[in-house]
């Protein structure tokens, strides 16, 4: 089954280059365009793709409103926003990740980039560009308010592992090559993890692979 993307952007060169990208995916087929965040609205409820590759600054509403509007919508439920975005300002990460955002990609990234970025997006990780995972990690350690239930967590040996190499950029696939384990004990531990942590998504994962010291590097990716 292929993975359904709807592209949203204001302008028809950065649609169509995008297109001609994931299309090049064998697993990758772009449903349909938006050049507004309304019409990313109207388009995601007619549409209902895997994948939603969201545009931040447009007329018409912008990406972050739509983002939100979208992932409240319980008929959209397995739907994921991935945003693609010229600027990496803080607040557009920010504001996207409270509406509801799985990942913030650059459009400086490469076509190879692209195309795992919306693969594991649609696989339900979270993803982030090097420079802006690094930033929100030290946002969120640079917090004054304790962590106590995450922090006093405990953890297998397997989770801290498994953990360890979700702090430094590591997919899934690569951690099943890294443990020689199956995908399905990959995602039990992950689960374990974002329940025992008290983790919303991927990211703060990395987050808590720095607050108890698994790793101490920017992560891989």
């Amino acid at each position: 089954m292929s993975v359904h993307v709807l592209v949203v952007d204001d302008q028809p060169l950065i649609r169509h280059s995008l297109r001609l990208i994931i299309d090049s995916a064998p697993d990758l087929v772009v449903a349909g365009e938006a050049d507004t965040g309304e019409a990313a609205v109207a388009r995601a409820g007619q549409l209902h793709p895997d994948v939603v590759l969201m545009d931040i600054r447009m007329p018409g509403g912008d990406g972050i409103d739509a983002t939100r509007r979208i992932t409240a919508d319980p008929a959209l439920s397995s739907t994921r926003i991935l945003v693609l975005s010229m600027f990496e300002l803080d607040e557009y990460v920010h504001a996207a990740l409270r509406a509801g955002a799985s990942g913030f990609l650059l459009k400086d990234a490469e076509p190879g980039q692209l195309i795992d970025a919306i693969r594991r997006t649609h696989s339900g990780e979270s993803l982030f560009a090097p420079s802006i995972l690094t930033r929100l990690v030290k946002h969120y350690l640079d917090q004054s308010a304790p962590r106590t239930a995450r922090t006093q967590s405990v953890l297998t040996d397997r989770e801290t592992e498994v953990l360890t190499l979700v702090g430094r950029g590591l997919s899934n696939q690569e951690i099943v090559r890294a443990l020689s384990i199956s995908m399905g004990t990959v995602k039990t531990h992950i689960g374990s993890l974002l329940s025992k942590l008290h983790a919303r998504d991927r990211a703060q994962l990395v987050i808590a692979a720095y607050e108890r010291g698994l790793v101490s590097t920017p992560p891989l990716r």
